[in-house]
């Protein structure tokens, strides 16, 4: 056996019998989760026998006598393959005369002269050995009747009476098959070989039918001068009686080979691998079908599954094995065994018990390309036991998507059928099983679509001339399209007067072999587009263009050699106007039934002058010519002088007849009736015949005129009747018309469908059943069936409403139906009835069912009221479709801070029958979102938000009065501005107290200057606000103001931009060893401050701290570094104010922290520490990290002097 494989390799090349490994393999391969094994395998040395020596007899025969030489080739293995040769190896030549069997033998219809020769010989081919057996040189001698009779006369007198009889023919006789009937057994799937080879003379002639059906299209062909009939793929349906029939001149003769189709095992379902997680339930399905039925049998790992080892979660069911709360140890490879007599399947199945947490296989941020509006396919690859739940999350903070703008594949593919531009971003696939879970990310681009802006346009261009073709394209700018350019859908010719340009196409020197279609191909990575034009290659200015005109109208028509159904019509051309006439065509007016009406008759080549037409008989014609060129069609010649054929019978009968009932007691003939010119005569009437089908009954007739309908009253409902209609009119009959089934008149089916059941699917969807009614009480052509269902009530809530009945229509002799859209935890009622031409029969009893409880409706409504410092109270309403029996209800919130980040998730579970709530111990002058869904035991419903916001102070509001909602600040106004200038922008933050939605406006202008206020539109209700495009080193003023609020502005702020290129240093103030150590040594501080004081010199000050003397407030408070909270924004110089007792009011405690509580509206949270910084945009630099923990101060931290951008570490 080959080493770290199954294989197993015999080798005999080196000595050795083959005869000594013949036998049954089979390979077993085992590991600690079980064995699988192998089908059997057998190994049979190949045999190429010699052949037996026999003496063998020359064949002397009569010409016209058959023959059948036989080969009895030595039985080897693998069969050899049989042919018939000479002594020179030339194939001898076969024929429908002279041919080879199945079983290799020679067979001569009828032997002839040319057949004596002594080199017969048989071949027999052994193909795995390579070698050739010959059987022994067979003689035959063919005495004709000429040379017979001269051996006779040569031996008798002139007075004798001699002669032998010349070659008689004779009837077909069968060589093989003999007797009448025989019989074939072949397996499904193998291919079917069907012999009859007849001897007679003349040679007689083989043709195959299957009794009772047709040979199967495309699967039969026929053999050996078709002599040999074979079915490729047969079937079960190809069993039956095959006739072949040898025909000849004299006569003829059959065989009946009745064959019947056995099948070795095949499989129906075959047993799947199958992956559990512990106490988890599963099957494995194993169903074969053949003829005779195969046996199932199972094995566990290699072993009959009655002797192998217990397994108490298992249970054999004929050809099913259930597994019910699997453990580790069930895991195994079990084998399933499905045998007949004609051969056998095996397969393996692994039931491998695993607990596996989830895995994600698709590479970790892998990138997505795709044109805007084509489709998108995210792949989230996966593995996990149990089958781990994928969910699909677009962004950081997105949830979850759900919607008919995605597709959800089973592989965990997120397909987005027409993506845009808004679909670009991070998608997140997230796979969770109860054991954990697990999430991967990958990034999807949208690119523009590659437009061609400037197709190529068709040319048409002088002989030695120059033309360009222009393919100006738009495309992705991040996509590097190629432009290749095609002439008549080939490579351009390689020749240096095709210049090919960025955006064209040009040829030089043109020359007639350049006509064509050009084409501009532009292909991206992700796209292609084309557009072509056609070049045509003209010659120098050519003389003056030739009129080309439709021709002039034939003239002088003349009718000659009238008969009584054809004449002769003859015209002269009119003048051709320089283009060829191609054909005339010939009309005919009938003036006796449609006077001023031309139809078509006939068109001759341009080249004849002369036609003769057919004609009808009982017809007033006139014939006219218009004659046809390249530009179009003449004017009709003058009509030629009329004719009148004369009367005759009718030649055909009308068309379309139809018998269909209108009333259940009668039947209504129609037809189509015959225009004037087929009526051939006058008198024109109809031969109404009708009689019932299979029932002895004479022809019932009547003869009517000028209708189209007869209608048969007093017939039974809904039989059938032989209907006919023949023409008829004065001079006789029309020829005997074909017969059509109709139907008497429909009326309402008798009974109803009985056994209606209905199973329930789940909360929304049902299935019905129900038995067919019996075909004789439909009384009509069956249509279908209807069910009627209706909702009687919920019942969760038990008060009726208007019952709206709904009906679905099953077409055909259907015995079941869906019920979609049904409402979750109801009652309904439903009845079936079966439907005819006529209409519906009565319905079925009522069936009452209930539907499963489903996940309810979102709240009808969510209130908050009476907000305070620390509360807020909650209103809501039930749902409007509960859906079920309301289990509770699941309150999240979260506040939300001024830029709309949300902090914490807060989750509190409500009694199903609580309808208010208070909220306790939020935070004061904080925004909260909600987040409100009620629950039944199915799952959670769709949930309802909204936003609230607790009230600033006691100081700042008015009480509310009886009922109020909000509480309203007593005044609106905006303070605290703050500023942070760079080099050309600066951030303004400020605080508003005023009605909510305030529209906020920023002013500015240069410092001192006289020119007007500058004026920016704040977008949304936010509190801060980046001025752009500011001159670096100048000293501006600035003020906020809100829209809709005459006069109501802040008072004005002063700042100056940094100056030009200023370095972005580090705020050394601001470090924790620096504050350390000034709390240590006093004297230390005193030096280090003297320090800061000349660092702070050489980098330039700004009037931020004149600012904040001027409006000190103590809602301003110093930063805490360990918390990440804010405080005020401080020079160096002010440091020296540290130890000085906290003003009257203030939240700040002496170790120069801010509690979490006390500075509420703060960013830094959200931020990066001290190191938050806003871009120009007024976004922050980093990355949301949510609560921050407390850090080490570094010591290694810069100490050069603070930049303004720097020492304001972000701001609200």
């Amino acid at each position: 056996m080959k080493p770290n494989s199954g294989t197993l390799v015999i080798n005999i090349m080196n000595g050795g019998k083959a005869e000594a490994y013949e036998g049954v393999y089979q390979c077993t391969a085992r590991n600690e989760r079980g064995a699988a094994i192998s089908n059997n395998i057998v190994i049979r040395p190949s045999r190429s026998p010699l052949w037996t020596k026999e003496k063998l007899e020359p064949n002397h025969v009569r010409e016209g006598d058959s023959l059948v030489l036989h080969c009895r080739p030595p039985v080897g293995l693998p069969p050899p393959i049989i042919f018939w040769m000479d002594n020179a190896f030339q194939r001898l030549p076969q024929s429908e005369r002279v041919s080879q069997g199945l079983n290799g033998d020679l067979y001569f219809s009828n032997v002839q002269p040319e057949d004596t020769r002594e080199d017969y010989i048989c071949y027999a081919r052994f193909n795995h050995t390579q070698t050739i057996q010959q059987k022994q040189p067979i003689s035959v001698k063919v005495f004709s009747m000429d040379s017979l009779n001269d051996t006779i006369a040569a031996n008798l007198s002139d007075t004798d009476i001699y002669g032998a009889k010349p070659v008689t023919e004779r009837q077909p006789v069968l060589l093989t098959p003999t007797g009448s009937t025989s019989t074939k057994v072949e397996l499904r799937g193998n291919v079917l070989l069907l012999e009859c080879i007849a001897a007679g003379l003349p040679t007689p002639v083989i043709r195959w039918i299957k009794e009772g059906g047709e040979l199967p299209a495309n699967r039969t062909f026929f053999e050996n001068f078709k002599k040999t009939l074979k079915i490729i793929d047969v079937s079960e349906a190809d069993s039956g009686n095959y006739k072949c029939i040898a025909r000849n001149t004299l006569g003829s003769v059959h065989h009946v080979i009745s064959v019947t189709v056995k099948a070795a095992p095949y499989w129906i379902t075959a047993p799947r691998n199958l992956v559990l997680s512990p106490g988890e339930d599963g099957t494995l399905i194993c169903r074969a079908n053949g003829n005779p039925k195969p046996s199932i049998s199972w094995l566990a790992n290699g072993v009959p599954i009655a002797i192998a080892p217990e397994d108490p979660s298992r249970k054999v069911d004929g050809d099913t094995i259930i597994f019910s709360h699997v453990q580790e140890r069930s895991s195994a490879v079990y084998q399933c065994n499905a045998s007949n007599e004609y051969g056998y399947l095996l397969a393996n199945a692994f039931v491998n018990v695993l607990a596996e947490p989830p895995r994600i296989l698709t590479p970790a941020n892998k990138l997505y390309q795709v044109i805007a509006d084509s489709p998108a396919l995210l792949d989230c690859a996966y593995f996990g036991s149990p089958k781990p739940e994928i969910e699909w999350f677009k962004g950081v903070k997105g949830s979850i998507l759900r919607g008919n703008e995605y597709i959800f594949h089973d592989n965990g593919t997120l397909e987005i059928p027409v993506a845009q531009k808004n679909s670009a971003g991070t998608y997140t696939c997230v796979a969770r099983n109860e054991l954990g879970k697990i999430q991967n990310d990958v990034q999807l681009e949208i690119k523009d679509p590659t437009m061609i802006i400037k197709q190529p346009e068709y040319k048409v261009i002088q002989r030695y001339g120059q033309v360009s073709f222009e393919c100006i394209i738009k495309h992705d700018s991040t996509l590097l399209p190629t432009v290749t350019w095609l002439k008549d859908n080939d490579e351009l010719p390689d020749d240096e007067r095709f210049l090919v340009g960025k955006d064209n196409l040009t040829i030089m020197n043109v020359t007639d072999k350049d006509d064509g279609t050009y084409t501009c191909i532009v292909n991206t990575t992700l796209d292609s587009v084309s557009a072509s034009a056609v070049l045509t290659v003209v010659a120098a200015p050519p003389t003056p263009a030739i009129i080309y005109a439709r021709p002039n109208p034939p003239f002088d028509l003349e009718l000659t050699g009238q008969l009584e159904r054809s004449i002769d019509l003859s015209w002269i051309p009119g003048d051709e106007n320089n283009s060829p006439i191609t054909n005339f065509v010939i009309e005919y007016e009938d003036a006796l039934h449609e006077p001023g009406v031309w139809h078509y008759q006939t068109e001759v080549p341009g080249t004849q002058t002369t036609v003769q037409l057919k004609l009808s008989p009982y017809v007033n014609y006139s014939f006219r010519v218009i004659a046809v060129n390249k530009i179009g069609r003449s004017q009709p010649s003058e009509p030629s002088e009329q004719y009148l054929t004369k009367s005759a019978s009718p030649d055909e009968n009308p068309a379309n007849v139809q018998g269909i009932g209108s009333e259940p007691d009668n039947l209504v003939i129609t037809w189509e009736p015959l225009k004037g010119f087929q009526s051939n005569g006058p008198g024109l009437q109809y031969k109404v015949s009708w009689r019932q089908k299979d029932v002895d009954d004479e022809w019932t007739s009547v003869i009517v005129a000028n209708v189209s309908k007869y209608i048969v009253s007093g017939t039974p409902t809904f039989v059938p009747y032989e209907v006919k209609v023949q023409a008829l009119n004065d001079l006789g009959y029309a020829p005997e018309p074909s017969e059509v089934i109709g139907h008497s008149g429909e009326d309402l089916p008798m009974v109803a469908p009985g056994n209606v059941q209905v199973h329930v699917i789940n909360s929304t969807l049902a299935k019905v059943h129900w038995d067919p009614v019996p075909l004789k009480t439909v009384r009509g052509h069956l249509q279908g069936y209807k069910v009627y269902y209706w909702k009687v009530q919920s019942l969760s809530r038990r008060s009726r409403r208007h019952i709206e009945k709904k009906i679905l229509t099953f077409r055909g002799n259907k015995t079941f139906g869906m019920l979609p859209g049904l409402e979750p935890y109801s009652s309904y009622k439903l009845n079936v009835r079966v439907v005819n031409g006529k209409g519906e029969g009565p319905a079925s009893p009522d069936k009452v069912f209930k539907t499963p409880e489903g996940v309810p409706s979102s709240p009808s409504f969510l209130k908050i009221t009476n907000p305070t410092l620390d509360s807020l109270t909650l209103e809501w309403g039930s749902p409007t479709h509960p859906n079920g029996v309301l289990t509770s209800y699941t309150l999240k919130f979260q506040p939300i801070n001024n830029t709309h980040e949300l902090g914490p998730l807060v989750e509190i579970r409500i009694p199903a029958n609580e309808s208010s709530l208070i909220l306790k111990n939020l935070n004061y002058s904080t925004r909260y979102k909600f987040y409100f869904n009620a629950q039944t035991s199915v799952g959670s419903g769709s949930q309802i938000t909204e936003e609230a916001v607790t009230i600033m102070d006691e100081a700042g509001i008015l009480r509310p009065a009886v009922g109020a909602g909000k509480v309203q600040p007593l005044y609106p106004r905006i303070r605290n501005v703050t500023t942070a200038a760079a080099e050309t922008y600066a951030n303004i933050s400020w605080e508003y107290e005023g009605p909510d939605h305030a529209n906020f406006y920023v002013e500015y202008r240069v410092a001192g200057s006289k020119e007007d206020w500058k004026k920016e539109i704040v977008n949304g209700s936010r509190s801060f606000f980046v001025l752009k495009g500011l001159t670096p080193g100048t000293a501006y003023k600035v003020r906020v103001g809100a829209e809709g609020l005459s006069g109501f502005r802040s008072s004005e702020d002063v700042f100056e931009t940094g100056p030009a290129m200023a370095s972005r240093q580090v705020d050394i103030a601001t470090q924790g060893w620096f504050i350390g150590l000034m709390c240590a040594v006093a004297l230390l501080i005193l030096i280090l401050l003297i320090v800061c004081f000349i660092r702070r010199n050489k980098g330039g000050k700004y009037p931020v701290k004149e600012k904040e003397d001027a409006h000190a407030d103590p809602e301003i408070q110093p930063m805490k570094e360990d918390d990440g909270t804010f405080g005020e924004y401080r020079s160096l110089e002010s440091d020296a104010e540290d130890h000085k007792p906290l003003k009257k009011g203030s939240r700040t405690p002496s170790d120069r922290t801010v509690k979490k509580e006390d500075s509420d509206d703060s960013l830094v949270d959200y931020g990066e520490g001290v190191n938050g910084q806003f871009n120009e945009d007024g976004s922050f630099i980093g990355q949301y990290s949510g609560k921050k923990e407390k850090e080490p101060a570094e010591g290694n931290e810069s100490s050069e002097a603070p930049s303004p951008v720097n020492a304001m570490n972000s701001f609200v």
